[in-house]
């Protein structure tokens, strides 16, 4: 009996998968739902002690199956999107199906040909999440700032610089507000210290993080990267031993035009 090597297209609702036997020439599609860690856990238990090589796309939910790939033995690939889009379809225009997804991603593990990603380890992916949570609260944040500019000059109120400086409470009673408004900056401050509350805890804590992590401390010997940049350029640039060169380094930061 031969090896599984197949392809995964994630979907929130279910799984579709493609899979050949290499050694009977067996061959299954189909879809796995719910698409959850304990249901992917035993779809891959019937497969048993064979050799098992999957690929799936570094798209939301690549996780939860990378982990259960590697906690069962498995080999898994995360695929990055827009390279397997073009290696699996080359010029061809094939309509985009689940099923011609997962079959496209297990022909590209068959010819060897899978355009791998780097997998972070845990450690790595727990602190991303953090940071990206810090990112959107300090973005939820603005958005309610911005909301509170918008209402005072809506309505003609006194324009407001260092908004949130000082005594907030003033905002609220400033001439030309009617009720309504009044309510809105009200609790658009509430909001913002809510906010303020759980973005001072998480920046203490990646603080706290990059004070001990030795990669993050040889960082901030750099000019201009302190606690938390140092944080944040490690835990998204992993291991930086994947990259040929600088130049590499920077195209995968975004800041390559």
């Amino acid at each position: 009996m031969g090896s599984i090597v197949g392809g995964l297209d994630l979907h929130r609702k279910q799984v579709t998968f493609d899979w050949v036997d290499t050694g009977s020439g067996e061959q299954r599609r189909g879809r796995l739902a719910p698409s959850d860690r304990e249901s992917f856990r035993g779809w891959l238990a019937q497969f048993g002690d064979r050799p098992v090589e999957l690929v799936v796309e570094g798209c939301t939910g690549w996780r939860f199956v990378a982990e259960e790939c590697l906690a069962a033995g498995a080999v898994v690939h995360v695929a990055d999107p827009a390279e397997a889009s073009v290696a699996a379809r080359g010029k061809k225009r094939r309509a985009k199906t689940d099923k011609v997804d997962a079959k496209a991603l297990r022909e590209l593990a068959e010819q060897h040909r899978v355009p791998d990603s780097w997998i972070p380890p845990r450690q790595v992916l727990e602190v991303r999440a953090l940071v990206r949570l810090y990112h959107d609260l300090r973005a939820d944040r603005i958005r309610w700032q911005q909301r509170i500019h918008a209402t005072l000059f809506h309505l003609g109120a006194p324009a407001q610089h260092g908004l949130l400086t000082g005594d907030r409470g003033r905002l609220a009673t400033l001439a030309g507000l009617s009720p309504a408004a009044a309510q809105a900056v009200g609790t658009a401050l509430e909001m913002i210290e809510a906010l303020d509350g759980q973005i001072n805890a998480l920046r203490h804590q990646l603080r706290a993080f990059a004070a001990r992590q030795p990669g993050c401390r040889a960082l901030q010997h750099e000019y201009g990267i302190g606690g938390l940049t140092s944080v944040v350029i490690w835990c998204e640039l992993g291991d930086t031993r994947r990259f040929s060169s600088s130049a590499d380094a920077v195209r995968h930061t975004g800041l390559d035009v």
